[in-house]
């Protein structure tokens, strides 16, 4: 079975529309339909989320010889977050140095893990790609952020949940629609009261 034809099944066996799964991985409907004509293949960390929301590994969903043996009902994602509205799907990247208790890690599954020369404050990044299916996510990493001068100022994280943008730094949760620019302008002038830069607020959407 193809990978097109396993994001069917495994979408429908949830009853999930296009448009949900769509909103969910952050992309248009039209990509999700092309996923699934087998004419464009997803990134690799809409891979990842799929993984999660489906509850399968990557080899069930890459290999070709490997089918689907079964759907495990959850409530941590898919269509059961969206019709209940239980709990949110949180995608971003996390600079480790930026948290004053590692604990929140635990709220994480991290997919990718590197390391950045940047030869500020401090010297080395370990930057994490992770996902979270904590309900309360965005105000629990915000009790963690270093806001600290002799550490680098305020550090903020940014991450996504479908096609809402968060800006998390120490006790303040920011969020906006993505392509709402107005909601996002808001956003952006909080930021700069915070110390931060445009260069800075180029995160990825």
């Amino acid at each position: 079975m193809k990978l097109s034809e396993k994001i069917v099944e495994l979408r429908k066996a949830r009853g999930m529309t296009q448009e949900e799964l769509a909103e969910i991985c952050g992309v248009s409907r039209q990509s999700v339909s092309k996923w699934e004509a087998d004419i464009a293949l997803p990134e690799m960390e809409k891979l990842l989320l799929m993984g999660q929301i489906f509850q399968v590994s990557m080899d069930v969903l890459l290999k070709d010889d490997l089918e689907i043996s079964g759907i495990k009902e959850v409530h941590s994602c898919g269509d059961n977050a969206i019709a209940e509205k239980k709990i949110e799907c949180y995608e971003g990247t996390l600079i480790k140095e930026s948290l004053t208790d590692d604990s929140i890690l635990d709220l994480l599954n991290v997919h990718k893990v590197e390391l950045w020369k940047v030869g500020g404050t401090p010297k080395y990044w370990t930057v994490l790609s992770f996902t979270s299916a904590q309900q309360n996510f965005p105000s629990e990493i915000a009790k963690v952020m270093v806001a600290d001068p002799d550490k680098g100022g305020n550090w903020f994280v940014d991450f996504k949940s479908g096609n809402v943008k968060y800006i998390v730094f120490k006790d303040k949760v920011l969020k906006y629609r993505i392509g709402n620019q107005t909601e996002k302008d808001v956003v952006c002038e909080e930021c700069r009261k915070l110390g931060i830069s445009d260069a800075e607020m180029n995160w990825t959407e």
